[in-house]
């Protein structure tokens, strides 16, 4: 009895002395943990998303891939996959299960194997979220500790939803809806329950049970986890059997882009980690910008085919890599990686020639995804004449063994009828950069040829000469100042020793030819350079330069030249789409912008842009006192724009931009951009650029809708060839992108500004016609400036000038 009495004693005793160390731990350790509330406003690492106008997904940036969702939104048979695999009496706890604590140690010892965890997901939250992963008493201690403070202060949705979108899961996915994404490229929503199960069988070892890394331990330890979900009654025994049996379907999926926009999304990163710094990579800010899908979409896609057409005119340079023939296994590995290795640029993509046959005139190809294909001689191989120079092709391939040996890797893209076509990635570059001239918006935007190949943005990085796409600027600048669309300049040789200028210089017309006495208008739509310059001598340079400041153009370090005339000075293609945009929206200066607005998680507006848009009422009676637009109420509640809007300023005279519109209008109707005539439109404008060389090629134009610029060159500033110019390497792009870009704009003329008149000329003096003249022909002015009859037919000048005067000679 005595002993039984002592046995009870020491019990006691253990009991009292636990609790006692038990609360002296909790005493000790209470003191330093940190406050479990703050689990309610908890900001997960979530990556920066950008999105077009219609929000499709253009871009994905931060290191940890993760897409939250909330506890309603999580498929129930995921859930009961979880809790088969980590704590299956997780609704019913307190934060500690110590049945499954006794089961872990139990299934430890009859497996050798640890099977079910013994950490209840309520402790697995409070290590992900506070603790580090030390294997420590005190860690351990603290884990329990802070479990039964989260059960205390959250209830099981919360927790479990904080587990769900907290855990890491390989692959730089935390979480399991971005664990979805990355191994299936699908939503947790639209898995099957195989998938369910292994994603559920990764968190206990994420670098090994991830169904990449380790396809053979995640499919066993997601049957053992099937096993669990039918033992607790879950799923049926023939569900278990039917996806035991399912093979292990996971592949590396990156962020689900819903099309290639790469330089768009690329500045908005940049845009934003400006405003916010590295944050702007892990707060889930959602970035909408001013992008249109469609036509994003076919911009990339008429660059791309533009500059594919370009090459094609000037041959064949060979293969990227000659990698040799392959004589044994080792060999075609070689091939293989060297296809890994190499990006699909554009959708062309690498292929290894494995071998030739020459009586059928076709190749066999090795893909970079190790299947075969066909490649024969009449698909792009026979028109394969060999490059020599960018003005000259070697003699067209009789055989296909004339191009193509075993051992070379080439690109190729399916044709119409899906058969392999030899193609090769073009070695010019090109940009294109569409605007809403209303606001600057940036509707579509193109900075190269492909950004695996370049991430070089030639819209906004490039500096380029505009050559004759400039000139419009220098003819606005003399309608300003006094010129008329009929004022004649002469176009006549000119030879000038000028100190900025290097040696003696001798501009020609590209035709190389002289035209004499020539009005401004014909000067313009046929782009002759000889009248330019003259024009400008007789505008003066600095008049020109305080101009074009004036419209926004950056004129610091500019030569005060008369090369200016040519368009000599160093611009981006955005900065020459924004100069044509206050052509077509009637004469103000907008500034061009990306993004619209900027969310972060919850959905709460944290920038939102405020463009300067033109308004042409601003100066009209009713005008807001600060000159600002009042919206209407349905426009307010139909965008995020506020109740007024930053009116434009207007920086060119409203009746010289009518006139220099009509002017350009005939640069495509009767000029240099008479390839846009194909579009069937009255309503658009548009100018043409040719630099030296020719080294540049450029063609910019619009309609009161959208403005449009696109450019062709090297980057190294090599020749394109001496047949290219704007109007057969530029303006092609530009074609096929307006024709779908002008689809849903209505043709439409601008109004007559008051001030204007439209009178009959003598087409040869640009004065006023005689009564009955039959060669008469109709010309705009500016009322004041319309230009006197003179019976001895001299030319028509600014203000009533004398002829002699405007085209008298420069020597």
């Amino acid at each position: 009895m005595s002993l039984i009495k002592f046995i009870l004693r020491l019990c006691i005793l253990a009991f009292f002395g636990a609790v006692w160390l038990l609360a002296g731990v909790y005493l000790y350790l209470s003191p330093n943990l940190p406050d479990v509330e703050t689990l309610r406003d908890v900001q997960l690492q979530t990556p920066m998303r950008v999105y077009t106008r219609n929000g499709d997904l253009i871009g994905q940036f931060g290191e940890q891939k993760r897409s939250p969702l909330r506890f309603d939104d999580i498929p129930k048979p995921f859930i009961e996959a979880l809790l088969a695999a980590e704590d299956d009496n997780f609704f019913n706890h307190r934060g500690i299960d110590f049945m499954g604590l006794l089961r872990a140690v139990s299934e430890l010892v009859l497996t050798g194997e640890k099977g079910s965890g013994g950490s209840t997901l309520t402790m697995q939250v409070a290590r992900n979220y506070f603790l580090t992963l030390d294997r420590t008493f005190i860690r351990k201690f603290n884990e329990i500790l802070l479990a039964i403070e989260i059960e205390r202060a959250l209830d099981k949705r919360e927790i479990f939803e904080l587990y769900f979108n907290r855990v890491f899961l390989g692959h730089r996915a935390y979480g399991f809806e971005a664990a979805a994404q990355v191994y299936y490229g699908k939503s947790v929503n639209e898995l099957t329950l195989a998938q369910h199960a292994m994603l559920a069988g990764v968190p206990k070892a994420p670098s090994r049970n991830n169904p990449l890394s380790g396809p053979q331990a995640a499919k066993e330890r997601r049957d053992w986890i099937l096993g669990r979900m039918h033992l607790l009654g879950y799923i049926s025994r023939e569900a278990m059997e039917t996806a035991q049996a399912a093979p292990v379907s996971a592949q590396h999926h990156g962020a689900r882009i819903s099309f290639a926009a790469h330089y768009a999304a690329e500045m908005a990163r940049q845009q934003m980690l400006d405003l916010y710094g590295n944050d702007a990579y892990t707060r889930g800010l959602n970035v909408y910008t001013t992008i249109d899908s469609h036509l994003q979409q076919t911009a990339r896609r008429s660059v791309i085919n533009g500059l594919i057409d370009y090459d094609n005119r000037h041959g064949y340079r060979g293969p990227e890599r000659k990698l040799g023939v392959a004589q044994d296994e080792t060999s075609m590995q070689r091939w293989r990686d060297a296809l890994a290795r190499t990006a699909v640029i554009a959708g062309l993509q690498p292929a290894v020639v494995t071998s030739i046959d020459p009586a059928d005139n076709s190749a066999t190809l090795l893909l970079g995804d190790d299947s075969t294909g066909e490649l024969l001689f009449t698909n792009g191989v026979s028109s394969a004449r060999p490059y020599r120079t960018e003005n000259y092709v070697g003699p067209a391939p009789r055989s296909i063994t004339d191009v193509l040996e075993v051992g070379d890797m080439i690109r190729v893209q399916p044709n119409d009828a899906g058969q392999w076509r030899l193609a090769q990635v073009p070695a010019a570059q090109g940009a294109l950069i569409s605007l809403d001239p209303s606001d600057g918006a940036i509707i579509s935007i193109v900075g190269g040829m492909g950004f695996e190949l370049s991430k070089f943005n030639r819209v906004t990085q490039s500096k380029r000469q505009p050559g004759s796409n400039f000139k419009p600027f220098v003819y606005a600048a003399a309608l300003e100042a006094g010129f008329t669309a009929a004022s004649i300049i002469n176009d006549a040789p000119i030879v000038m020793a000028d100190s900025s200028l290097e040696d003696i210089w001798r501009p020609e017309n590209d035709s190389g030819e002289f035209y004499g006495p020539t009005r401004l208008r014909w000067a313009l739509t046929k782009s002759r350079n000889l009248v330019s310059i003259r024009l400008l001598q007789q505008l003066g340079v600095r008049n020109l330069i305080s101009y074009i400041d004036k419209l926004g153009f950056d004129t610091a370090g500019l030569s005060p030249d008369l090369s200016l005339a040519l368009g000599t000075l160093s611009m981006s293609p955005l900065q020459v789409a924004t100069g044509y945009a206050i052509l077509a929206n009637g004469g103000y200066k907008v500034e061009p912008y990306l993004v619209t607005r900027v969310e972060d998680m919850k959905g709460n507006i944290l920038f939102t842009a405020d463009p300067f848009t033109v308004c042409r009422d601003c100066d009209q009676p009713g005008a807001a006192p600060d000159g600002s637009a009042e919206l209407s109420m349905e426009e307010i509640l139909a965008g995020t724009q506020p109740a007024t809007t930053k009116p434009a300023p207007r920086v060119m005279e409203e009746r010289v931009n009518y006139i220099l519109n009509s002017m350009l209008r005939d640069a495509i109707t009767r000029g240099t951009g008479r390839k846009a005539l194909v579009l069937e439109r009255r309503d658009i404008a548009g100018k043409t650029g040719t630099t030296n060389g020719p080294m540049d090629a450029w063609f910019s134009g619009y309609n009161s809708d959208i403005v449009t610029t696109t450019w062709v060159g090297f980057d190294n500033y090599t020749p394109l060839g001496r047949k290219e110019f704007g109007g057969t390497a530029a303006l092609p792009i530009w074609i096929n992108y307006m024709r779908e870009a002008l689809a849903t704009s209505p043709e439409s003329m601008p109004p007559l500004p008051t001030g204007i008149v439209n009178v009959r000329i003598d087409p040869d003096s640009g004065l006023l016609a005689a009564p009955g003249q039959s060669n008469a022909i109709f010309e705009y002015f500016r009322q004041e400036y319309v230009p006197k009859r003179s019976p001895s037919g001299s030319g028509a000048l600014p203000g009533g000038a004398g002829t002699d005067d405007l085209i008298e000679d420069i020597f």
